[in-house]
């Protein structure tokens, strides 16, 4: 049986599994495969199950590649168990800073993977253990390196360099809050610049700088713009953190920010019919053919209701040409709403993900837009931990439930070794990559560690094992 924390209860000002309250116990009943995988472990358990009674081989093609199938695992070889770092990907290979740890610490070990040897490598960090070394602002030093830090924003620019925005963390001292720092990572050097913002926690926003901030969504642009959109952070002139529906755009060039939408002087904003509500922990995708942003879930406010806050499933798309929000759905009234998952693999315009925050998203090379797992409501109603798998068509308005459970908290299958079939059980706040295809295939996903629950007064688990998905 899987214990499921069926009131869970969010801080404005502790992010993480750290504001997670376990209250009343729920069960689940685990319904067995007509055939299952090998051997398995830990946290993720070896037997796995699906809501749907669905085989085994329908869940592929999803491959175990590195890290442990015991959950809270620490290691000098690989990164330790953890949430919520910072990803890029450069030239096919997987980069990660950070992120919340097992033992509920902060993170800011830098960490590069190599899917061609299926190795990981580290880059020894000149800071303290938690605090940042600054330097001078925008001046590269091998001295420069981030304090330790959760729930960023990233992106690779056109030079190759590594942008990285905020979080929860530290900043210059070990004392922890939200941050708005912007860093640069030039990988060809090793050397970390401070751009912008401050080197002091919780920062109010201004008319050309975001508020300190964790747990925000990115997009970048065709011009190599990065857009910036809400979290759970400070605005204009706030003593006190909440929900922001801010959108801002970065020029890297001119190392400019311009707000564009949203308010930066208001919290816990709701929606309205021409704009998304105030949330943090939101989906965003990039629509290759257009250029346009998209936005889904989180957990915040629904549209005319800036009072009760909870799991949402709108699907947003912005135009940064026109700079107008469009609605493609009829959820942005309605908190935690259930799955609706239609036949597997059967696309739908009835079909939609249930209301949830902290999932994993990309976007692949023809265009789709791909989603999975993250804290949410499942096909029967439910709250808890997801690992289902979607796609959404964006030319046709179809979502297709593609493979995974459509109910909640349900373990994983490891196979009996590492790069070998299986698939990876429920979880939230992971960390993930998408690597370009060749030779006709639409490329993969990488998805990296996560949370799930051990119960009331128990651990949560944390993981470290790599996976591959390819289409």
């Amino acid at each position: 049986m899987a214990l499921h924390p069926v009131i869970r209860q969010r801080s404005l000002s502790w992010p993480g599994i750290r504001d997670i309250l376990f209250s009343t116990l729920g069960f689940l009943a685990v319904v067995l495969l007509a055939s299952c995988g090998g051997g398995g472990g830990g946290g993720g358990g070896g037997g796995s199950s699906s809501g749907s009674g669905t085989l085994l081989s329908s869940l592929l093609p999803w491959i175990w590649q590195s890290g442990s199938s015991t959950p809270n695992t620490n290691s000098t070889t690989q990164p330790s168990s953890r949430i919520s770092g910072a990803t890029w990907t450069l030239n096919g290979t997987l980069w990660l800073f950070g992120g919340e740890t097992y033992s509920g610490n902060d993170a800011n070990d830098l960490w590069t993977y190599s899917p061609s040897t299926r190795q990981w490598t580290s880059y020894p960090s000149t800071a303290p253990s938690t605090a940042g070394v600054y330097g001078t602002q925008n001046q590269p030093s091998l001295k420069n390196w981030p304090g330790a830090r959760n729930d960023m924003i990233t992106w690779t620019d056109a030079s190759n360099n590594l942008w990285m925005f905020g979080g929860y963390g530290s900043g210059s001292n070990t004392q922890q809050g939200n941050l708005n720092d912007l860093w640069k990572y030039t990988p060809s050097t090793g050397e970390w610049t401070w751009v912008s913002g401050s080197t002091t926690i919780n920062q109010p926003s201004t008319t050309t700088m975001p508020g300190a901030r964790y747990a925000s969504v990115s997009w970048l642009d065709p011009q190599g713009n990065l857009w910036l959109f809400g979290g759970t952070g400070y605005a204009q002139s706030t003593l006190t953190s909440g929900e922001l529906n801010d959108l801002w755009k970065f020029v890297p060039s001119t190392q400019q920010w311009t707000l564009v939408s949203g308010s930066n002087t208001t919290l816990n904003q709701a929606g309205t019919a021409a704009a998304p509500g105030a949330r943090h922990d939101a989906i965003s995708w990039t629509d290759p053919t257009t250029g346009h942003l998209w936005l889904m879930g989180g957990h915040g406010y629904a549209q005319y209701n800036s009072t009760t806050p909870g799991e949402l499933s709108d699907l947003w798309e912005f135009n940064p040409t026109t700079l107008v929000w469009t609605l493609h759905s009829t959820a942005s009234t309605i908190l935690n709403q259930p799955g609706v998952y239609g036949g597997m693999g059967v696309p739908s315009t009835q079909n939609h993900p249930g209301s949830r925050d902290s999932a994993v998203s990309w976007t692949d090379a023809s265009g789709n837009f791909w989603l999975f797992g993250g804290f949410g409501w499942d096909g029967s109603g439910n709250e808890g931990i997801l690992n289902d798998l979607w796609k959404y068509t964006p030319s046709t308005g179809e979502w297709t439930w593609v493979n995974g459970s459509s109910v909640y908290d349900q373990p994983g299958s490891y196979g009996s070794s590492t790069g070998t079939p299986g698939f990876p059980g429920a979880r939230s706040s992971a960390d993930s990559w998408y690597v370009n295809g060749s030779n006709g295939t639409s490329g993969s996903l990488w998805l990296f560690g996560g949370w799930n629950t051990g119960g009331k007064n128990t651990p949560a688990y944390y993981y470290n094992d790599l996976w591959q998905y390819t289409p």
